[in-house]
């Protein structure tokens, strides 16, 4: 594997970054996880428009413009001889001191892009589905960090993710600062009630995940009616169908929430013709390389 920083390949054991580097020290800075099939780079350029947008939030200038950084994408994975992979694309704030002030960082932001193979979940859990349990951790409020920022700092989402697991399920449903549905610790969410779509609106504690709007442009395409509106926990536990989605997970079901099994317990109609057509789109859409 070569890891690119800065314009540079680097073998992995050789790749490094300064320890004063306040992405280290604080989580300052910004990442997006991009999907390949089959040399296509899949919503390359919304990836990218993504990570400007997080970067513009919280004051990073990115030392690549967009192009560029499509272009050090591609190269990374064409030297690395991945045809379908996972890219890490990170920005940091770059070196400064050991005090909190991002200005002593100016100039020395870093670009580090990553590939590799990535399973986020088993290969059974897609047929078998996944079994999730409402944890203690709520979301970021807005006002403190906007999910929309796909910042370093994942503590949030990790917390999560460790009430789950202790609790001997395999993925968190976190909560908005109001009491309602927000997302996993690292998915999106999705519920199906008599053959309409539902997911939380992109507001309090959800991110605009890609593979979210993809679920939806496709759902609007074939006509099917999709809703973006406040979710509790009682709408997940009627639902006929739930499932996640995201750029690792890609679309994964869900067949118990909170101990309740949700429809019959098994992966639903609607999830498996919403994965036929997100393949489609995934040998289409996209860059080549």
């Amino acid at each position: 594997m070569k890891v690119y920083i800065n314009g540079k390949f680097y073998e992995k054991k050789q790749a490094k970054i300064s320890v004063f580097d306040h992405g280290l020290l604080y989580g300052d800075g910004i990442f997006e996880g991009i999907r390949s099939y089959n040399r296509l780079v899949f919503k390359l350029k919304e990836h990218i428009e993504r990570l400007f947008e997080s970067a513009q939030s919280i004051v990073l200038t990115i030392p690549l413009n967009k192009q560029q950084m499509i272009e050090a994408v591609i190269k990374t994975l064409k030297i690395n001889k991945i045809d379908n992979g996972y890219v890490r694309l990170i920005v940091t704030r770059g070196e400064g001191d050991l005090g909190l002030n991002p200005y002593k960082c100016e100039g020395n932001a870093s670009v580090i892009i990553i590939t590799d193979k990535i399973a986020l979940y088993p290969d059974k859990l897609y047929k078998s589905g996944l079994k999730l349990i409402t944890v203690p951790t709520i979301r970021n409020h807005p006002e403190a960090l906007n999910p929309q920022v796909k910042s370093l700092n994942y503590l949030n989402n990790i917390l999560a993710k460790i009430e789950a697991i202790n609790a001997g399920f395999q993925e968190a449903i976190m909560l908005d600062a109001l009491g309602y549905i927000a997302e996993c610790s690292g998915d999106n969410i999705f519920l199906v009630k008599d053959n309409q779509l539902y997911t939380p609106p992109q507001c309090m504690g959800t991110l605009r995940g890609i593979t979210r709007d993809i679920v939806l442009e496709i759902v609007r395409d074939l006509k099917i009616p999709a809703h973006e509106h406040v979710l509790t926990r009682h709408e997940l536990y009627i639902a006929d169908e739930v499932f996640l989605t995201g750029t690792a997970a890609e679309l994964v079901p869900v067949v118990s929430v909170d101990g309740r099994t949700i429809g019959k317990g098994k992966p639903g109609k609607m999830l498996s013709m919403l994965r036929q057509e997100f393949r489609k789109r995934t040998r289409i859409e996209g860059i080549r390389y």
